[in-house]
Order: C-alpha cells, then structure tokens, then sequence
C-alpha cells in the first residue's frame, strides 16, 4: 500500500474516531452529584483550560452505569487517535493549512447542520418534526420515532461530523471517501454498507433497475467526474447524480451521494448542497424521470437553482 493511500485511511479512521468523540454527550468524567436529596449525573471535562460539568439528568442505576461505560469507551478511542497521530507522523504527514475560504464553508456547515439534516431525513422519508430532529441531534429521548429513524439521523450526524473534520476535508474527494460515507450512514443496518453492492435492487415508482455495480468502473468514473474541468458546483451536482443512479451500496445512495458532494463543496468553499423540504417532492419526480434517461438537464438545474446554499 503507497503511503498516499495509507495516509488516506489513516485520516478516515481518524475524522471517524473524531466524531464519535464529538457526538458523545460522556466525553469527561462521570460525576454524581446530590442537592436537597436528590441525585444527578454530570460530565466533568476540560475546556478551554477550566473544567466544567455539563448536566446529564437525574440519577438511577442504569444511566450511570451507561455513562461510565460510554465515559470507558471514549477514553479508548482516544487512545486509538492519538496511535493514528503517531502513525502518520511517522508517514510524513502534517496538517495542510486550509484557506479562509473553506474554513468559513465549514464554519457555515456545522452552523447550519441541524437544518441540513432534518432535510436529508425528509428526503429518506423520515418523518420526524424539526425539533424532534433536533432533540435527537442532542442526544434527547423522543416518544413516538421509530428507532430506525431515530438511528438514521443519528448516522447522518455521525457523517457530517466526518465531512467537516479539517483533516477529511483536505483529503481527496473519491471512491473511497464516499464508501466510508457510505458506511457511516449505515451503520446499524449492514454490516458492509459501504461496500460495493452484490444484490439486485429496485427503486420505487421507477421502471429502471441500476445494474450491479463494478468497483473498479464506479473508481474510475468518480475520478472522471473530478478531472472533467467543469465548474466545481457542476462537478459536485454529477457525483451526486452518478452515485444515485447507480446505487453503489445496499442502501443510503441518496444519503451518501449528498454528503460526498457536500465533502467535494467544502473543499472548494463554495458552500453546499442540500434539497430543501419543502421541494422533495418535486426533486423526487426529476430523480425518477433522470433514471429513466428522461430530463438530465432539467434535474441538473434545479439542484443548482434550489438546492445550492452560498455563503
């Protein structure tokens, strides 16, 4: 394996070890703390150089026992990410520096980021309300959400954490960024879900039926896409259009193919790519009528019209 490649995994592995981190509401020491006779968990962790204790809920045996094994787990994992550090010092690589630009396009990513994935989630047919949405992205219990939505937003928020980590966002934009995408959003529900899909598919209320993927032509075809020498926004609108139409993995193809064109944007710092709710109904029927071979241009448009947010 070249030392590009290896790099390359080496900095996947550690944006995804990142983002777990991120997204763990027990990253810091398990505290118990009792006021008027009443019991409470917190997280005690250092930020900013002070310690500070951010409030779980009350006290019962079963939260603390989660929080201590979650407080366990995140202790491993960077454990596990500061091995990577060392292996790719020992590659030879140091941090790029980004430019303005792209560090404002993931500052607006991570600003607007709720937002962006209450919308993928309509688009999959979720149906969960915007603050049941957000709820969710805060680690809150929400009555009434099956738990397969509520664990497709939570992988949706586990990739994007993944796409806005500087690192990952230097990386290059190909076949195996979007197969990790691939298999982040879904986790839970294939164990190979970012491999090259083996199985015939359908796609609902389309007479089309993607033919089994190669690997090979799925490489050199995204690389195609990149090296075309179109606009950077027409280059990201193709990758997510090729890897829809194509279903490369068992499932979440729409999901995966938006958050790799978003990871392509970033890099760019032209900003990014998202179908609004209100219009998945439209961007649905273009979708249809692309993978039947019918309105390529129209569909184009529209995601370059409607769905291309600017900073």
């Amino acid at each position: 394996m070249s030392n590009i490649t290896e790099i390359q995994r080496l900095l996947n592995e550690k944006a995804d070890l990142q983002a777990q981190i991120n997204i763990s509401a027990f990253d810091g020491s398990i505290e118990v703390k009792t006021v008027n006779d009443q019991k409470y968990i917190y997280v005690r962790k250092r930020e900013a150089g002070k310690y500070k204790s951010n409030y779980i809920d009350k006290y019962s045996e079963e939260l603390y026992a989660l929080a201590v094994n979650q407080s366990q787990q995140i202790r491993a994992v960077k454990k596990q990410l500061r091995k990577i550090e060392k292996d790719l010092a020992k590659l030879g690589y140091t941090e790029s520096e980004l430019s303005p630009r792209v560090k404002l396009n993931i500052d607006f990513a991570r600003a607007n980021v709720k937002s962006l994935i209450y919308d993928q989630a309509v688009l999959e047919g979720v149906s969960t309300t915007f603050p049941q949405t957000e709820t969710i992205l805060e680690n809150g219990e929400v009555n009434g959400v099956k738990a397969t939505d509520v664990q497709k937003i939570l992988n949706l928020k586990h990739a994007w954490e993944f796409i806005v980590d500087p690192d990952v966002v230097a990386s290059p934009c190909n076949y195996y960024m979007v197969s990790h995408i691939a298999r982040l959003v879904n986790e839970g529900f294939f164990e190979n879900g970012g491999s090259v899909r083996a199985v015939p598919v359908t796609i609902g209320g389309s007479s089309y039926v993607p033919p089994i993927p190669n690997e090979l032509d799925a490489k050199e075809k995204i690389d195609e896409i990149i090296n075309s020498g179109l606009e950077d926004v027409d280059i990201a609108i193709e990758l997510t259009l090729y890897c829809m139409k194509t279903q490369i993995f068992i499932d979440g193809n729409k999901r995966a193919s938006i958050i790799f064109a978003n990871h392509f944007m970033i890099g760019k710092g032209i900003g990014l790519l998202v179908v609004p709710e209100n219009i998945v109904s439209e961007f649905k029927s273009l979708l249809v009528a692309y993978y039947e071979g019918r309105n390529e241009d129209e569909i184009k448009a529209f995601l370059k019209e409607k769905c291309w947010r600017k900073f």
